[in-house]
């Protein structure tokens, strides 16, 4: 809760406290009409104070102008009988005003979700560069690295500028940057990327460009400016003050003047102004749209709590507006509809058992931390026994050698295995193979994979039921590895091989084409497409933390069915707000008829006002109970 939304609830407290301890203090006359304007000043000088903004700026018809007159209107009115010996009611105005801001408060509250600057969250910004100078390291600010200088990279640490590798190899993870899931080794002469990870060895790097210039300053930019470009949704009650204001508004006067006027001119009868101001008045205090300024905040509160227990967080009431007329959902590939991690899928052409030839494997690899490795390992599903390997050499970009029961296993790609003078088997199948060899004989090769999430499918399916038909996925990864994924999911259109400004480009495209557009994704180099995208929506349990502050819809546990889940709620919500302000239009009119003519009296407008609001809040709570957020999603 920020400063402002805990002076608001300060205000709706004390205006509240006051209001309810007036009522059981007897007093008359002037003394109590100043004590009843103490609360209405605290809970309403600001909306007072925008409406007269309004007035001066020529922009005066919004909901501020017609909370001030309709609440004006019930003091002038609660005057009015004062001044007739009756007892003038004040709490009408006091109250209405306190309703009003009650329902923008927790419109506030929900809306509200402070996003602070994504480029301090982004793990891909490095936070300094070790410079080779004179002979010694240094490490400075990556804004101080000068084109041409030399700096080192440590395994472990991030590539804190672009460049040229000139000494050393290793293994390099760009997942963050371009999405693909495999790491790139990378040697001398191979260019490297500032944001990536050197995972394995030591590199030494000629620094190529400028860090203003550098692919990780690059996608700070891209957030930013493609945040600048994000529509956001008009709240549906300055839409309907637009037009229900200046209507109301004039009304009222015509009420008030043209009839006695009427009188006078044409029938020759007293004009009875207070008679027809009392019932512009009136007209007024019915006219006050308690019910939809309330209920309609209240609505997409009520979704967004409903929402949160389904393990969905909406980022705000314009955020399920937009996401109810969503006609496309773009995915993200890796760990978005697959699971991020890499697994072993099959094993082809083993002259061993395949249990025997995943054991090889996994011993050979013992030692290393990459990826592959860990794969190979979590297959055999066995403790590691070190005794049992021995002369592990790792020939960097290419594979490993060792001893393993006085046996030589050989294990690693396709150059590994021509090296030594093996003709491996080919293998079509898309992910990372693994060719293993024994004595210098070919035994087969690991199939290794990232995994598609089990509930991708059904995913992809409701989507489709519940409308949606566009479905595209984008992916930085391997094209062949893109379209296996596509054609299991049965995914038509999908782009692969995408760079961050790659995705960009194609999302701009797509929004351009296909009309509102939602887009998943969990990564740092997603964050400019979700903050790009009419809908963001990241998985937050695995996702970045750049990723999730760009998005509009996180969804917490990472399932993807809660996609085609959260586009039901929205429209839930929607079909509510829309059900409240007809509901409250139409009796707000038959009340505003008969308050015209004279037939409505205060309890009537009590109900046009009071009465309408209370069936709308109503109607607005069922959203938290609203049947889908309970059922349990199946893959």
């Amino acid at each position: 809760m920020n400063k402002k939304q805990k002076k608001m609830l300060i205000r709706i407290i004390a205006a509240s406290v006051l209001l309810t301890g007036l009522h059981f203090v007897p007093i008359n006359g002037a003394l109590r009409f100043i004590a009843y304007m103490i609360p209405y000043y605290i809970i309403g000088n600001d909306i007072i104070k925008k409406a007269y903004k309004g007035i001066i700026n020529l922009k005066p018809f919004d909901e501020s102008l017609l909370m001030a007159i309709a609440t004006l209107g019930a003091i002038i009115l609660a005057i009015y009988n004062e001044i007739h010996g009756q007892t003038g009611d004040y709490v009408e105005a006091i109250a209405v005003m306190l309703f009003y801001q009650i329902g923008e408060f927790f419109q506030s509250t929900a809306v509200t979700k402070s996003r602070k600057h994504i480029s301090e969250l982004m793990d891909i910004r490095p936070d300094y560069a070790n410079i080779e100078r004179n002979g010694a390291i240094e490490k400075v600010n990556p804004n101080e690295v000068s084109v041409g200088d030399t700096i080192i990279i440590t395994a472990g640490e991030k590539v804190p500028l672009d460049g040229i590798i000139i000494e050393g190899n290793s293994t390099i993870n760009t997942s963050a940057l371009t999405g693909e899931s495999i790491p790139k080794t990378a040697g001398i002469n191979d260019e490297i990327i500032s944001g990536s990870i050197n995972l394995t060895g030591l590199l030494k790097v000629r620094v190529t460009k400028n860090f203003g210039e550098s692919t990780v300053s690059k996608i700070l930019e891209l957030v930013e400016n493609a945040s600048s470009k994000k529509s956001k949704s008009e709240n549906f009650i300055t839409k309907f003050a637009r037009v229900y204001t200046p209507i109301v508004v004039f009304s009222a006067i015509i009420l008030a003047i043209l009839p006695p006027v009427f009188r006078i001119t044409f029938l020759n009868m007293p004009a009875l102004w207070s008679t027809w101001i009392y019932r512009a008045l009136t007209f007024l205090v019915i006219s006050c749209p308690c019910a939809l300024v309330i209920s309609i905040p209240l609505t997409f509160f009520a979704g967004i709590g409903g929402a949160s227990r389904a393990g969905i967080l909406i980022k705000g009431s314009n955020c399920i507006e937009t996401l109810s007329n969503i006609k496309t959902v773009v995915f993200d590939k890796t760990g978005t509809l697959t699971q991020g991690v890499f697994e072993v899928n099959a094993v082809h052409h083993n002259k061993i058992d395949e249990k025997q030839l995943i054991e090889y494997a996994a011993l050979a690899e013992s030692t290393s931390l990459h990826p592959i490795a860990l794969s190979l390992k979590k297959a055999y599903n066995k403790k590691i026994d070190l005794t049992r390997v021995k002369d592990v050499q790792e020939i960097s970009g290419n594979g490993i050698i060792a001893q393993i029961d006085d046996t030589e296993v050989i294990a690693g790609n396709e150059k590994i295995m021509k090296k030594f003078g093996i003709e491996p088997i080919i293998c079509h199948s898309s992910g990372t193979i693994i060719h293993v060899a024994i004595n210098k004989n070919y035994m087969g090769h690991i199939v290794i994979s990232d995994v598609i999430k089990p509930e991708a499918e059904n995913t992809i399916k409701e989507l489709k039921k519940i409308g949606i038909k566009n479905i595209i996925m984008l992916t930085g990864d391997l094209k062949k590895a893109a379209q296996n994924v596509a054609e299991k999911l049965r995914i038509t259109e999908f782009y692969a091989e995408l760079l961050p400004n790659d995705k960009l480009n194609k999302m701009e495209e797509i929004i351009n084409n296909k009309n509102t557009a939602a887009f998943a994704g969990d990564g740092i180099n997603d964050a400019p497409v979700l903050s790009r995208a009419d809908i963001g929506i990241a998985m937050g349990a695995m996702g970045s933390d750049a990723a999730i502050e760009a998005a509009d819809v996180v969804l917490m546990d990472d399932n993807p069915l809660k996609i085609p889940l959260a586009v039901k709620i929205s429209k839930k919500c929607l079909s509510i707000v829309k059900q409240n302000i007809l509901f409250a239009l139409i009796v707000k009119f038959i009340c505003l008829i008969l308050g015209a003519a004279g037939i409505a009296n205060m309890w009537l407008a009590v109900f046009a006002d009071v009465g309408v609001m209370i069936l709308c809040i109503l109607n607005a709570f069922r959203m938290l109970f609203f049947n889908d957020f309970h059922v349990k999603i199946k893959s």
